[in-house]
């Protein structure tokens, strides 16, 4: 049995807490938040009882703890849980600054603690069947990664301007799904953004409609579209073309009901927000975990993953406001 300690008892936090409980080898045992408030809400429906987060990181009764506190506190959560030989799970980004990663990186591989980095989307049951067919050369190889992630609606300003960028916040998810599908790291990124969605996006320094191409040394090309904005829902889709064919996974619907009329046929629309598109992949997620440290082995994606996709996060980000291709080290 793990027992688990979350720091961050926000959304992504509460989150965490259902999917422990139902992973089978797992245990919540507190949590904390710098708002009492919130710490008391989550540990009343957990049934468990807020501790400070101090307590957390240096408790005997705690094997493990979920880092979903703002990004600015990660860097010294990550590098106390190490030194107190705690495992570790890190909501991404694992930090706005690649230098600090790459000193979490230094911390975590001295205490030698098993760390995993929150990228769900490895995990959601479509695109983790989608990538064991790719491994399976069912298309041959992989020559053009399509990748579309499109939220219903923007956040809020002040989310906005601690966010780190769209490129940071949003695509970063989609720079780790292109690494996990293309198979080899890009050598080169491009990028073009504008603010279409909302104007006070734009007057924050940031874009809300972007699209970036990276291109490996092997030749292979991922292309990554988002927007803040889909009137149609969650748009989540991955298109996989290969020498031999294609692998598609499409959006998931409110429901599977289709109307045929004489005005044509029509479905329901996408699944609203990431809550409901990958609750089965957060739990997975949490799952994996929760069995790679109770066994022995290292979690993925880990520490370096998120380390490779904020170099890419920050490469798009250059490469969008410079107009420039930017060539990243081994290119």
């Amino acid at each position: 049995m793990l027992n688990i300690g979350i720091l961050g008892c926000g959304r992504i936090g509460q989150v965490h807490a259902r999917s422990i409980g139902q992973v089978e080898r797992a245990r919540l045992v507190a949590v904390a938040d710098a708002v009492p408030a919130a710490a008391e809400a989550l540990a009343d429906r957990a049934g468990v009882r807020p501790r400070s987060a101090e307590e957390i990181l240096t408790a005997a009764d705690i094997d493990a703890v979920v880092i979903g506190t703002p990004t600015d506190t990660h860097f010294d959560l990550i590098r106390t849980a190490a030194a107190n030989g705690k495992a570790i799970f890190c909501e991404k980004p694992v930090d706005m600054d690649v230098a600090n990663i790459r000193t979490c990186v230094g911390a975590v591989e001295a205490a030698g603690v098993p760390f995993m980095t929150g990228f769900n989307r490895r995990f959601d049951p479509n695109f983790s069947k989608l990538h064991s067919r790719l491994q399976a050369g069912e298309i041959g190889d992989v020559e053009l990664v399509t990748i579309l992630s499109r939220d219903p609606s923007p956040p809020p300003i002040s989310y906005i301007l601690g966010s780190g960028g769209l490129f940071r916040d949003m695509m970063i998810h989609d720079f780790d799904m292109a690494r996990f599908l293309l198979g080899e790291d890009p050598v080169s990124v491009q990028a073009v953004g504008s603010a279409l969605v909302d104007a006070e996006i734009g007057r924050a320094g940031d874009v809300d409609t972007a699209s970036a191409i990276l291109t490996t040394a092997s030749g292979r090309i991922c292309q990554i579209s988002n927007s803040r904005r889909a009137a149609y829902g969650y748009d989540q889709r991955v298109e996989i073309h290969g020498s031999k064919g294609l692998l598609r996974a499409e959006n998931q619907l409110e429901d599977t009901v289709e109307i045929a009329t004489e005005a044509g046929f029509r479905r329901a629309p996408a699944q609203h927000f990431f809550l409901e598109r990958y609750a089965l992949a957060y739990v997975a997620e949490m799952t994996e975990f929760v069995s790679a440290v109770l066994d022995g082995r290292a979690p993925e994606p880990g520490i370096k993953d998120g380390l490779q996709a904020q170099i890419l996060a920050d490469a798009a980000s250059h490469a969008q406001q410079k107009g420039v291709i930017v060539n990243l080290p081994g290119s």
